[in-house]
Order: structure tokens, then C-alpha cells, then sequence
């Protein structure tokens, strides 16, 4: 009998974002762009357990991002 248990990768990430524009459109460009750098990032494997400030792409703090890496017997 194998009393080995397997143990499945988990992730759980939470991201807030606050943006203040001009026009809603301008802040979903703003937003969508923050997001698509943020999933490249993720992708990488740039971020560590824990929070991480977001910036744009000007470098202005707009949020934040938490990760928590864990496994979980299958």
C-alpha cells in the first residue's frame, strides 16, 4: 500500500487597482494595461508569496497584488 500522497500545485492571487481619469474609457485602457503586464509578470514567475505594490507604466503605485503559492494533497 503507498501512503504517498500527491500534492497539487495551488495559486491564489488577489489584484486591486484604483484609477482616477478623465473618462471611464481611459480608465479601462489604464486598467487593461496594468493587467496585461501584471498576467506577463505572473507568467514569468516575477512575484514571491505575499503583497507587491502595482505601478503603471509610468512607475505610479495603483495598487497591489498578493500571491500565495501552496500545494494541497489530491
Amino acid at each position: 500500500m503507498d501512503d504517498d500522497h500527491e500534492l497539487t500545485p495551488h495559486l491564489k492571487c488577489d489584484v486591486e487597482l484604483e484609477f482616477s481619469g478623465p473618462t471611464m474609457a481611459v480608465l479601462d485602457k489604464w486598467a487593461a494595461d496594468v493587467l496585461r503586464a501584471l498576467a506577463d509578470r505572473v507568467e514569468k514567475g516575477e512575484f514571491q508569496d505575499g503583497f507587491h505594490e502595482v505601478a503603471d507604466k509610468v512607475g505610479k503605485p495603483v495598487g497591489s497584488i498578493y500571491i500565495d503559492y501552496s500545494a494541497q494533497s489530491a
